[in-house]
């Protein structure tokens, strides 16, 4: 570590792997108070670092500002006036490798991730697949402030706080003494995505127990619309699509007592704050090292191996062999309401 005092972060997306980002660092700075670190990333991404302390978000404006390789030595520049001391670079992309050739130019400590591309390609192999469990992402990370000569120990459940919600959010959900659920049916894939119609049955079996207030998060216009007519169907339900700012979201996100996601970046939120998640997996794997921090893995439901071979037939579930497009269906939605109502009547 050196005399290390200021330290760089760059993870620029997905909204997902940023958030994955956050228990490690409280990690880090649980062991090392007095550590100034900078975040680079997308400005929509700030609100994710609220909980933590000595933590700035510097934008990474890649369609504006910075955009180019003009664009990207304005950005060095602004990064190089912070008087930094090491940089963890925890993506790995050609922006960032393009940082790290600017900064060896003052001899700044640069550490990349190993994003273990070779045994991820096993994994995801159609011939000679190599189905073990990988590294996970967190680890990764950690490997990454290691190398830069920081040890702290990484525990299975380091938590942030939950957070209060505005009046905004109170005078939209309301007060009962229902149990609060949030239901993120959308991924950035199709092949991760529960099916809309097994999914709009769950959330008419949960709606019909009235035990719980369901609140359906992520999506944008498109994705709007549907959820309105689902909460027209269910009296339990709200929609937040487009009713509260991403930092009043991810209040209400804290204050859950469970989460039902896909393999997306919501069930990484709800993972940043010890919320019990149940999530539901297509053609990607919990294998690949992307699991929800500090969650039991008994709480993730997967498509059946057994009749599609091939899963993970990706990492991010982006490829979908011809025949796996239903590799969801697998997953009953008896078996989603089961889970959840064990666990919320566990309470």
């Amino acid at each position: 570590m050196g005399n290390t005092k200021h330290l760089l972060v760059i993870r620029l997306s997905a909204m997902g792997d940023v958030a994955m980002m956050v228990p490690v660092i409280k990690s880090l700075l649980d062991s090392y108070p007095n550590l100034k670190i900078t975040i680079l990333t997308k400005g929509a991404f700030r609100p994710i670092f609220k909980g933590l302390d000595n933590i700035t978000v510097h934008v990474a404006d890649v369609t504006g500002t910075h955009k180019g390789i003009g664009g990207l030595w304005k950005l060095y520049k602004e990064l190089q006036a912070l008087q930094l001391d090491a940089v963890a670079d925890l993506h790995n992309v050609l922006r960032s490798n393009a940082l790290k050739l600017l900064f060896r130019l003052n001899r700044t400590p640069f550490v990349q991730i190993d994003k273990g591309r070779k045994e991820k390609k096993a994994l995801t192999t159609v011939k000679n697949k190599v189905f073990a469990p990988l590294k996970s992402t967190h680890q990764r990370y950690v490997d990454v402030f290691n190398e830069l000569g920081f040890s702290f120990s990484f525990p299975d459940a380091n938590f942030l706080n939950r957070n209060v919600l505005s009046e905004k959010a109170l005078k939209i959900v309301g007060s009962d003494n229902r149990k609060w659920l949030g239901i993120a049916p959308f991924a950035a894939f199709s092949g991760k995505m529960y099916p809309q119609h097994l999914m709009r049955e769950v959330v008419q079996e949960l709606n019909n127990t009235n035990k719980y207030k369901i609140f359906l998060l992520g999506g944008g216009a498109k994705e709007k619309g549907l959820l309105d007519k689902w909460e027209i169907e269910s009296q339990s339900c709200i929609n937040l699509i487009g009713k509260l700012s991403f930092d009043e979201e991810l209040a209400l996100i804290s204050n859950l007592d469970l989460m039902l996601s896909m393999d997306s970046g919501n069930a990484h939120l709800a993972a940043m704050y010890g919320v019990p998640i149940v999530s539901l997996w297509g053609v990607t794997h919990p294998f690949a090292g992307f699991y929800p921090y500090g969650q039991d893995p008994e709480n993730a439901l997967l498509a059946d191996r057994n009749s599609y071979p091939l899963i993970p037939t990706s990492i991010y579930g982006n490829k979908l062999p011809k025949g796996y497009e239903s590799v969801m269906e697998t997953i009953q939605p008896n078996d989603v309401v089961s889970k959840i109502n064990r666990l919320l009547n566990k309470k």
